[in-house]
């Protein structure tokens, strides 16, 4: 670990040279830094779904983005990035990329994101996050014209909460939610409880409501069911939500220490909405 005992550069005078191990033990290794290092190239990927071209899944998206009059911004949080069975790049992948914007980051203020602080104050925009102060989405679809705009927030559970809670501009919005009537089809990634969705899912089906066209659901949800298929064909295995494998004890990491984290859970095992 840097900066641990005794490992730094502390004390003047000359240098005394390359370091070698203790008792001679680095003696005849000289020859191994001379030694070539291969290069690690990575797999070229598509620029559409942003796939490895060899597992490319354009065949089942949309031959043309989908028509839409919502806005869709994703706010996503940096770990997401890094993710190798991600869905947003699908998400995009169906929409025109001035109905799907991207933002990554943590926090998100006017000066820095003035055109996300005008979306946010715009009466007409919702933002996508369950919550006691909520409205089922279906209530507000049916009583407004479309949306200007939707705000999803891309991430864990904990730090979709995170970044709600910690920018003020996010609680601008009318705050709306989905009700629990299905289920993931992401099933290689282990989601909270039964009725927990990804990201593209939540997308699909808020589009498919505000916009009042079933079949925009059915085509956005189409390449996630490929990938899955995929990834299930080639050794990936089906994941459980944590509320399933607790209720059927069949949960096998330790259980938390942390009072909260704790608690959680035995709501989750009694069926109470968190």
């Amino acid at each position: 670990m840097e900066g641990s005992g005794g490992g730094g550069g502390g004390g003047g005078g000359a240098d005394p040279g390359p370091a070698t191990a203790p008792g001679g033990e680095g003696e005849g290794c000289e020859g191994l830094w001379e030694l070539p290092v291969e290069c690690c190239e990575r797999r070229p990927v598509c620029g559409r779904c942003s796939r490895p071209q060899k597992v490319c899944l354009c065949p089942f998206l949309p031959v043309h983005p989908l028509k839409v009059s919502t806005c869709l911004y994703i706010i996503q949080h940096p770990a997401e990035e890094s993710r190798v069975l991600r869905t947003v790049p699908l998400l995009a992948a169906c929409l025109p990329p001035d109905k799907c914007k991207i933002l990554v980051g943590r926090r998100f203020n006017e000066d820095r994101y003035p055109e996300l602080a005008t979306v946010c104050r715009n009466p007409n925009t919702l933002i996508l996050y369950p919550g006691a102060e909520a409205t089922n989405l279906e209530e507000v679809a049916v009583m407004s014209s479309s949306p200007s705009a939707m705000i999803i927030i891309d991430g864990t559970w904990s730090q979709a909460k995170d970044i709600f809670y910690k920018n003020s501009l996010f609680r601008l919005p009318k705050q709306v939610q989905l009700k629990p009537s299905i289920s993931s089809q992401y099933v290689i990634r282990t989601q909270p409880t039964n009725t927990c969705l990804s990201t593209l899912e939540c997308a699909a089906v808020a589009l498919s409501i505000m916009e009042k066209n079933k079949s925009i659901q059915e085509t956005i949800l189409h390449p996630l069911q490929a990938l899955c298929s995929f990834q299930l064909q080639h050794g990936a295995q089906i994941h459980h939500s944590k509320e399933h494998l607790l209720k059927n004890g069949l949960y096998d990491k330790p259980m938390p220490k942390n009072k909260r984290k704790l608690r959680r859970m035995e709501l989750l095992v009694n069926n109470v909405k968190i």
